[in-house]
């Protein structure tokens, strides 16, 4: 999980460049023949962001500030590596986020002429996302203690109770 949003947010930053990357790589006879539907798609895109770069730099700051989300919540997912019962509520956020993709997908692509299948990708991004959270939110709730957890009072020495899954 977190390796994929550091990826993704890397990735955020040099945005004309990828897509310019991209239009080349696909701007060839097999896939204008066999795949025009993404050909045209990637073009406008390309056009698009180069556009929009050249005559708008300011407007790729907002790209910034998503790669920034994206290194943010990964690093928030340490928190489960390192004490994974105390930090469940990182894996149900990110299983929320997951799940909120589809419906944001679904609303915001029609709104913003997105093609449908590309709504689709996005929207597997929210799919796959949730299987490995699933994955380690149900062993993290294995390894929650059953019985009263005991720890030694600060101030008096005294056994306190401060835990009890049942």
């Amino acid at each position: 999980m977190m390796a994929g949003l550091v990826v993704a947010g890397v990735t955020a930053f040099p945005l004309t460049h990828e897509v310019q990357w991209l239009w080349s790589l696909v701007d060839r006879p097999f896939f204008v023949r066999h795949m025009p539907w993404f050909v045209t798609w990637i073009h406008t895109v390309d056009v698009g962001i180069v556009n929009t770069s050249s005559k708008y730099p300011f407007i790729a700051y907002g790209t910034d500030w998503l790669a920034y989300a994206h290194l943010m919540i990964a690093i928030a997912f340490i928190g489960p590596l390192r004490d994974p019962v105390r930090n469940i509520w990182v894996i149900q956020f990110g299983m929320i986020s997951c799940l909120a993709i589809i419906p944001l997908a679904l609303i915001a692509g029609p709104v913003r002429g997105i093609p449908f299948w590309w709504t689709c990708i996005d929207m597997s991004f929210g799919v796959f996302g949730l299987v490995p959270l699933v994955i380690a939110y149900r062993y993290v709730r294995a390894l929650r203690p059953t019985e009263p957890v005991q720890e030694r009072g600060e101030s008096d020495g005294e056994p306190v109770v401060v835990g009890c899954t049942s």
